[in-house]
């Protein structure tokens, strides 16, 4: 069954003449594989020793769907059953690996989608609850297929999809991957993430994976110990085996100082976007893969980690431009989106920015007007990274802010129930200032449904909401296809461009312009009241004479029957000089409101 075919690459690599296997094991005395085509007869097919620890045959006659583990001898003597690290498919996550034929996949010609970052709307979910069919059971790959049409008309251009690599059970968030290079079974396998990327590209939606390379397990874990050696009780090879082996999820940080750790993760990262034609990479906690904590130990930087990401954004800028990368830092660092070269940059595309999202949060369930700071508006609206507006992803709710002891921005201010006044009039001037705002703007499952629960990952979202809040639903819509411009008459919104017109610290007013090139249909005033009173006459300054027209105005009625459908009505601007501008105009705006105008 055996022969000396050499094939370059990792894990089980099916090619004409059987599958080739090879595995890092560099304490191992022997090492062989055994599987469903051998009777799992463990001593029987035995692995050359190649140079650097790595182990290696070919196995004939052995096809796609044979199931397979590895049999490691330790120098003691132990016999060691451990499933493959490179596993592209699993039966489960304490099941058998399986070998998976990656060219088997009819894409039809598809080619990999990311539209201009700066016309990107990003829609976070989770697979195992965003569209559930059956109760019990998680959603898929399939089920989220089915709702691609509802997410195109939405207005959504890119899904962000939690974790979905193989976990422990059916139901998790998907931060402990215990296989990093295989599809969790329960959401399809491999081929079902390949059916929703070709079916969402067809729909001018691009997809990208979240990536967690901080930690991995910390259960069902046979990367742990794989080949039988560790250090002080630890994890390994694949781990640091000291005081550096600590994180938040248990000691099963990755060592990043071994090239052949640093290998896997850069190949995993590889096969999303080549391989699966994934458009971008959102990586999970970065600062526990630069650092040892978040609190930025000075003695505990850890260099293997920055090199690794500078690696990995190096080459998909390279080979991939349009691609996106985006980190989870949260410290507002502007060397986390430089480009590699460039002093310490780290070369993502986007990071998620703690500088928007805390304090705009803060401003909705501030419970009292007159604690509402408009100064901290301003900062919120005009931060930027390494000099480029669209090089931060700015949002209210994602998986993190609506769970671990936070809610939904609607519930914060609730208290109970959420289909209140005050909830809904807020949060749509959250979301507003979220899609009018410079940066990538991003949506969390079920924001547009007034979703009123904490995140959970046997929580399905509850679709039945689409009748009751489909008004609401269409505000989103309305403000997305305002942020993309897809109406011809917002192109502003697309732009590098803002300024505060105007910071009312007393009427609670913030009022900006956003501009890409300037002029008709492209320069955008926002108008936010963040106050619960009306303004019926409230003078702003315009920065071009003539008729602005209310192109979105969040208090009408078709949006929610409990909205006061105030008139704010089309303005001329020839008034006095004001706010720096030679004219101005008297606006009218409602309670917690959002007007967008500009001009024909």
């Amino acid at each position: 069954m055996k022969n000396n075919i050499q094939i370059a690459g990792m894990g089980a690599i099916l090619h004409q003449q059987g599958v080739f296997f090879r595995v890092w094991a560099p304490h191992a005395k022997q090492v062989f594989v055994m599987g469903n085509f051998n009777n799992w007869t463990p001593n029987e097919l035995e692995l050359a020793h190649e140079d650097n620890g790595y182990f290696a045959v070919n196995v004939e006659h052995v096809k796609a769907g044979a199931q397979y583990k590895f049999v490691i001898i330790t120098e003691d003597g132990r016999e060691l059953s451990k499933n493959d690290p490179y596993a592209l498919e699993m039966t489960n996550s304490n099941g058998n690996s399986v070998v998976y034929d990656k060219h088997k996949f009819d894409w039809e010609g598809d080619e990999s989608f990311m539209p201009y970052w700066n016309e990107a709307v990003i829609y976070e979910l989770h697979l195992g609850t965003f569209n559930v069919k059956e109760e019990g059971k998680p959603g898929d790959f399939y089920s989220l297929i089915e709702k691609l049409d509802y997410l195109k008309d939405l207005g959504i251009n890119v899904i962000e999809i939690m974790p979905p690599y193989e976990f422990p059970g059916g139901f998790s968030w998907g931060y402990n991957p215990s296989y990093p290079f295989a599809i969790e079974s329960e959401y399809g396998g491999p081929d079902a993430l390949k059916e929703l990327v070709k079916q969402a590209h067809k729909k001018g939606i691009a997809v990208m994976l979240d990536a967690v390379y901080n930690h991995f397990g910390p259960s069902d874990l046979d990367l742990w110990q794989f080949d039988g050696w560790s250090e002080n009780d630890k994890g390994g090879i694949y781990f640091y085996n000291d005081w550096r082996s600590s994180t938040p999820w248990g000691d099963t940080r990755p060592d990043f100082g071994r090239i052949e750790v640093c290998n896997y993760i850069q190949d995993n990262a590889r096969m999303w976007v080549e391989d699966f034609h994934v458009d971008g990479l959102r990586m999970d906690m970065i600062p526990y893969i630069r650092n040892v904590g978040a609190d930025e130990n000075p003695d505990g930087v850890l260099d293997g980690g920055l090199n690794l990401l500078r690696k990995i954004n190096k080459e998909i800028t390279e080979k991939y431009p349009h691609k996106l990368t985006v980190a989870e830092d949260l410290h507002k660092l502007d060397w986390i989106t430089d480009k590699v070269g460039e002093g310490d940059g780290l070369g993502f595309g986007s990071q998620w920015d703690a500088a928007f999202v805390h304090p705009v949060r803060h401003l909705l369930t501030t419970q009292h007007d007159e604690d509402r700071d408009m100064n901290a508006a301003v900062e919120a609206l005009t931060h930027k990274y390494s000099g480029d507006y669209f090089r931060r992803v700015i949002y209210t709710e994602s998986h993190d802010e609506v769970a671990n002891g936070s809610a939904r921005v609607a519930q914060e201010i609730a208290f109970d129930d959420v289909n209140n006044w005050y909830s809904k009039k807020r949060a749509s001037l959250g979301v507003a200032m979220v899609l009018t705002a410079p940066g990538i703007p991003m949506l969390f499952q079920g924001q547009e449904l007034l979703e009123d629960k904490w995140f959970s990952d046997t929580d399905p979202i509850d679709w039945s909401r689409l009748k009751e809040f489909k008004g609401l639903k269409n505000l989103h819509k309305d403000l997305i296809s305002l942020r993309r411009n897809l109406f011809g008459v917002t192109a502003g919104l697309t732009g590098q461009n803002v300024q505060v017109i105007r910071a009312d610290n007393t009427e609670k007013i913030l009022a900006y312009q956003r501009w890409k090139e300037g002029g008709a249909k492209d320069t955008t005033i926002v108008v936010l009241n963040f106050s619960g009173t009306d303004k019926a006459v409230y003078r702003i300054g315009f920065p071009y004479a003539g008729m602005w027209k209310v192109r979105f105005n969040s208090d009408w009625e078709g949006y929610n029957e409990d909205f006061g459908n105030y008139q704010s009505y089309d303005v001329e601007a020839n008034g006095d000089a004001c706010d720096g501008f030679e004219q101005s105009a008297e606006i009218s705006i409602a309670p917690y409101t959002a007007l967008i105008l500009s001009q024909d």
